[in-house]
C-alpha cells in the first residue's frame, strides 16, 4: 500500500531526488517547511495524517497557505500533477532542449513545487535554490522562472528570463512583456489562468454572487480528512470574485475580503491596484476596521517607497478619487515597514486586523 513519505522541502537537488525516489516507488510526498516552528508544523502534520496510508495514483500533499485559518491538506493526483506541468508547458511552449527552469519559491508551497514537477514531468533541466536571493535568481543561466510580486519588488529583473510566471497575490505593477500574470491555488497544482486566459483543458465560469468556479484534469482528488470540495459535477468554488467574458477571466479578489462600509461594498484588491500606481508606495495592503459610524472604514497599510518622505492619506486619497467610487477611497492610512506575508509571499490580510 502506498504510503505519505515527508520530506523537509529544501531547496536542494537532493529534495528533488528524494521526491523523484517516493514517486517511482509509488509514493505520495508531503513537503514540509524545515521552517516551520514545532507549533506550525505539528498543525500541517495533523491535517496532512501522514501515519494514515494515501490511494493508489497520489502523487502529493500539499498544505494550504493557511492566510485565514488552518492549513489544509490537499491531495493531489499523478494525473493532476501531470495535466497541469503539461498544461502550462504547452502554453509556455517550452522546449527542454532549450529551456531550464529556475525554482527560487518555497518547495513546500505549490508555486515552488509545481516548477520542480513540470521540470521532471517534461525531462526540462531543473535549477533550485534554497532561499530566495534576487543575485543568484538574477545571475542564474535558467529561461524560465515562477516568482511572487514581492520578489519582483525586491530586485529580480524581468530581463534575464525568456519567461517569468507571477503568482501567489495580486501585482499592482504593469510588468514587462515577457511576465505573465497567472491565477490559481493548491488545489489546482497552481495556475490554471495564465494572462487572463485558461490553460487548455480548463474551465471557468462565474456564479450568480460572481464566484469563480474552476473545472480542469489537473484538480484535488480530496483534502486528507476525505471531504472533497468540488460538487457533483467536478467543479470547484474557489472563494475568489470574478468576471468570465468569452475565453478572458478577470479576478477581482477573495470573496471574504470584501470591505462593507455605509452599506457599500469594497474590494480591497481594486483599491490596492490603484494605490498601488502612486509614486510614494512600494507595497500596499487593503483592509477594513471597525467603524461606528460606517460599519467599516477602509484602511491603506502602506510600506513607503522612501522612509524620509512617506505618502499622506490626503495624496493617496487624490490619486484613489480618479479611479475609485468615493466609498472605495481610504479613510485611514497605517505607515508600516513590511507588509505581513506568508513563506511563499502570500499577504496576511487578517494580520493587518
Amino acid at each position: 500500500m502506498p504510503s505519505l513519505v515527508v520530506l523537509d522541502a529544501a531547496g536542494t537537488p537532493a529534495f528533488v531526488e528524494s521526491l523523484r525516489a517516493a514517486w517511482d516507488r509509488g509514493d505520495a510526498v508531503l513537503p514540509l517547511d524545515p521552517r516551520l516552528p514545532p507549533p506550525a508544523r505539528a498543525e500541517v502534520l495533523a491535517a496532512a495524517r501522514p501515519d494514515e496510508p494515501v490511494a493508489d495514483g497520489d502523487a502529493l500533499v500539499v498544505a494550504t497557505s493557511g492566510t485565514t485559518g488552518g492549513p489544509k491538506a490537499a491531495v493531489l493526483t499523478h494525473e493532476a500533477v501531470r495535466s497541469a506541468a503539461l498544461a502550462v508547458s504547452r502554453r509556455m511552449q517550452v522546449d527542454p532542449a532549450a529551456d531550464r527552469w529556475l525554482a527560487c519559491l518555497p518547495l513546500s508551497h505549490i508555486g515552488g513545487l509545481a516548477v520542480v514537477a513540470r521540470a521532471l514531468i517534461t525531462s526540462t533541466p531543473l535549477e533550485v535554490h534554497a532561499r530566495f536571493d534576487p543575485a543568484a535568481v538574477n545571475a542564474s543561466p535558467a529561461t524560465l522562472t515562477s516568482v511572487v510580486p514581492t520578489m519582483l519588488e525586491r530586485g529580480v529583473r524581468a530581463n534575464g528570463f525568456r519567461t517569468i510566471l507571477v503568482g501567489g497575490d495580486a501585482d499592482l505593477r504593469v510588468r514587462a512583456p515577457n511576465v505573465v500574470h497567472t491565477y490559481g491555488m493548491t488545489e489546482t497544482c497552481a495556475g490554471i489562468v495564465h494572462g487572463g486566459r485558461p490553460l487548455d483543458g480548463v474551465e471557468v465560469r462565474a456564479d450568480a454572487e460572481g464566484q469563480l468556479h474552476v473545472r480542469g484534469p489537473m484538480l484535488l482528488r480530496c483534502y486528507r480528512d476525505g471531504t472533497d470540495p468540488k460538487d457533483g459535477d467536478g467543479w470547484l468554488p474557489t472563494g475568489d470574485l470574478g468576471l468570465v467574458v468569452g475565453d478572458r477571466v478577470r479576478v477581482d479578489g477573495r470573496l471574504s475580503n470584501v470591505i462593507v462600509t455605509g452599506g457599500e461594498k469594497v474590494q480591497p484588491e481594486q483599491v490596492e491596484a490603484v494605490l498601488g500606481n502612486h509614486p510614494g508606495v512600494k507595497e500596499v495592503a487593503v483592509a477594513g476596521r471597525s467603524d461606528g459610524e460606517w460599519g467599516q472604514r477602509v484602511v491603506a497599510w502602506v510600506v513607503p517607497r522612501h522612509a524620509a518622505n512617506p505618502p499622506t492619506l490626503a495624496s493617496l486619497r487624490r490619486s484613489a478619487k480618479r479611479a475609485l467610487a468615493p466609498y472605495s477611497v481610504p479613510k485611514e492610512l497605517v505607515l508600516v515597514d513590511e507588509l505581513p506575508r506568508t513563506a511563499s509571499g502570500k499577504l496576511r490580510r487578517a494580520r493587518l486586523q
